[in-house]
């Protein structure tokens, strides 16, 4: 019945991520470059005996960064180490994680452009040498002790590769880059993740959740759980009607902005008269961190062009003016 979760599913929900995740390239819907590109690093390196070379996704985030390093390990049938770059701040970290490893094994970065400056030059030797030089002692008695590895591939994330160094780039042998997902992907993850949960849907309501997920499969799949729960609680079909009150719970538009970023594009239209307005000024009239305002609002409604970047500030495009309901000024 429409609605309705299987109860077999339940179990296997414990993790809902870990649930959702593909466990092979085969499985993992979007991507096709990116797949074929890592399809053929991985059987290239399996057919070899060897192990393959460091690899380094780069996109916005929930777009299966950290599930491509799993599906890595699985395809090559090798553990997964996974840390990331912010709890690496000394090399000694480092030189921990990496004297762990065993031959073979994946090693996954997550944001690894947070890792502290000493950790990334360390990792420099261990990538292209498998090796690592450990000082022991301070001053003028300090010597260098080298300690061979075990061969290993590093898989490292990040959001914004342009802040990695150029050394610590050029040592990874393949770079994805990952794209936004067209809305027929999103509605075959939305598909695939439904029929995982248990949860039948509608075809219109697939189309609609796939069209308010700005392009992001995380985002499609946290949509998809919203309504399951809102299907499952007030006992309706998983059809249109129960996708939109649903959303429209949880402040959901129909071109998936958000209550922050509804809030973001109002007050440049309202506060600042259409912009330009500064970064800081903008996250202080909203009261949100700068920071955040700029690597989570902006880059969707940029995308979705109803903001604008320019050197003097952000500004509302015609077509922000009009998602606001404010009519625009003839001049601004």
């Amino acid at each position: 019945m429409s609605g309705e979760l299987s109860s077999s599913v339940a179990p296997s929900e414990i993790g809902y991520e870990g649930a959702l995740r593909p466990g092979s390239l085969n499985e993992f819907v979007g991507q096709a470059k990116a797949r074929g590109q890592l399809r053929l690093l991985l059987d290239a390196a399996i057919m070899q005996q060897r192990t393959p070379d460091h690899i380094l996704l780069a996109g916005p985030p929930g777009l299966g960064k950290t599930t491509l390093s799993m599906i890595v390990a699985a395809e090559l049938d090798k553990p997964l180490h996974q840390t990331s770059g912010p709890a690496i701040q000394h090399a000694g970290d480092l030189a921990a994680v990496l004297s762990a490893l065993t031959p073979g094994e994946v090693l996954f970065i997550d944001e690894i452009h947070r890792m502290a400056r000493s950790a990334e030059e360390m990792l420099y030797l261990a990538m292209e040498d498998f090796k690592i030089d450990i000082m022991v002692g301070k001053g003028a008695g300090a010597t260098s002790i080298p300690l061979e590895l075990a061969p290993f591939t590093l898989v490292g994330a990040t959001t914004r590769a342009g802040l990695l160094p150029n050394p610590l780039r050029d040592r990874f042998g393949f770079t994805a880059h990952l794209e936004f997902y067209a809305e027929d992907e999103l509605a075959s993850v939305v598909r695939r993740a439904s029929g995982l949960l248990g949860f039948e849907i509608d075809p219109v309501g697939v189309e609609e959740i796939a069209g308010r997920s700005r392009g992001t499969p995380r985002i499609a799949n946290r949509l998809l759980r919203r309504v399951r729960d809102y299907s499952l609680v007030h006992e309706t079909p998983g059809d249109l009607q129960a996708v939109q009150a649903a959303l429209a719970l949880y402040d959901i538009d129909a071109q998936g902005l958000d209550r922050l970023d509804r809030e973001v594009l109002r007050a440049v239209v309202e506060r600042f008269g259409g912009g330009p307005v500064g970064l800081s000024t903008l996250a202080v009239s909203v009261g949100e961190e700068a920071e955040t305002i700029e690597a989570v609002v902006e880059p969707f409604l940029v995308r979705a062009g109803l903001l604008s970047r320019t050197p003097r500030g952000r500004i509302a495009t015609r077509k922000g003016w009009e998602h606001t309901g404010i009519p625009m000024p003839e001049v601004l």
